[in-house]
């Protein structure tokens, strides 16, 4: 209802300075007599996922709440469930801004972040005190200044933190946007990061008495020969879940408009068809023995149920959600 008005305000700033005053007042607002401006009921569609049971189908993608600080608020807005991150052991700055763009006329988004995060250790902090009640994914990866070749330590360092405190972890070896990191998708490094990450799931498991899944997020910009050889990969060591997609590097979709030559991953409406086509070979390849999480595009309750009918079982939205406000949570939800 507020939304058209509030964005119209915010999309006269900056992106990055636009996300950083909306969470200052989400911040503000939850738990404050004001709340009611952001709360929203949706149905209630359980959804049984990696083992885990979902309110609804609807979640929120990685890379909105970096470091956890507004769970309770998107949690008031109807989120089915929450990702949180891309968190990195250390603190880490991120790109050189500018490094967000908005491509209004084809409601799409460039970002060149760069995992900018507080560190794990204050994610964890902001977990702990969130009284959400849904499940809280929380999506981990490699500090910029870690060797590729040592990339997988960082992905330790995380899990040993986060386990307890997450209801799934989400491994992002796709963001385009810390270099080398989308090799580790391919051949023998996969194999050797996913073994690394099954066996320490499985350490944990044996400490904290509790089974937490894991999900490993991919690119759009893959082969079809690619995908086929990350479904046989992830089927042998035995992962809980994918995630298809992250964001793209192929900006056809968006020549001659503004921004559409700044470096960085594309996400919106431009990856839609992409992504979908992308989660409909993964289903084939896995043939029903891992679940996907489809995001990528999702603007609409026609866009979503695409993705469920291209084999996703659970489904993210991002750029959607900054383009159309709580009130897609809404549409989707009571109607998919």
């Amino acid at each position: 209802m507020y939304y058209p008005l509030v964005r119209k305000a915010l999309f006269q700033l900056d992106p990055e300075r636009a996300h950083e005053l909306t969470f200052r007042q989400l911040k503000r607002i939850i738990g404050s007599p004001f709340e009611f401006l952001i709360h929203q009921s949706v149905a209630t569609k359980p959804v049984t996922c990696m083992g885990l049971s979902f309110k609804n189908p609807l979640g929120l993608a990685a890379g909105l709440d970096k470091d956890g600080d507004c769970i309770d608020a998107f949690g008031a807005m109807g989120f089915g469930f929450i990702e949180i991150g891309t968190v990195t052991p250390r603190a880490q700055a991120g790109n050189d801004k500018p490094r967000l763009f908005r491509i209004v006329e084809a409601e799409g988004l460039i970002n060149r972040m760069g995992f900018n995060n507080l560190g794990v250790d204050n994610l964890v902090e902001n977990v702990k005190k969130a009284k959400y009640g849904g499940i809280i994914g929380i999506n981990i990866g490699k500090n910029k200044d870690t060797p590729v070749e040592h990339g997988k330590d960082d992905y330790l360092i995380c899990m040993d933190k986060i386990y307890p405190h997450a209801g799934y972890i989400t491994i992002n070896i796709s963001s385009p946007n810390t270099p080398g990191l989308r090799t580790l998708q391919y051949g023998e490094a996969l194999d050797d990061l996913l073994s690394a990450i099954k066996n320490k799931q499985s350490e944990l498991q044996q400490k904290y008495q509790k089974y937490v899944p894991v999900a490993v997020k991919i690119a759009p910009d893959l082969s079809e020969e690619e995908l086929i050889q990350i479904a046989d990969s992830l089927i042998r060591h035995n992962i809980d879940g994918a995630i298809a997609t992250n964001t793209t590097l192929d900006k056809r979709l968006v020549e001659g408009l503004n921004y559409c030559q700044q470096a960085g991953g594309l996400s919106g409406r431009p990856v839609q068809l992409r992504s979908t086509e992308i989660i409909r070979q993964l289903s084939q390849e896995l043939s029903g023995k891992i679940p996907i999480i489809g995001v990528g595009g999702i603007d609409s309750l026609v866009s979503a149920r695409e993705k469920i009918a291209a084999g996703a079982s659970l489904i993210q939205i991002f750029s959607g959600f900054i383009y159309h406000g709580p009130k897609l949570i809404k549409d989707i939800v009571n109607h998919i």
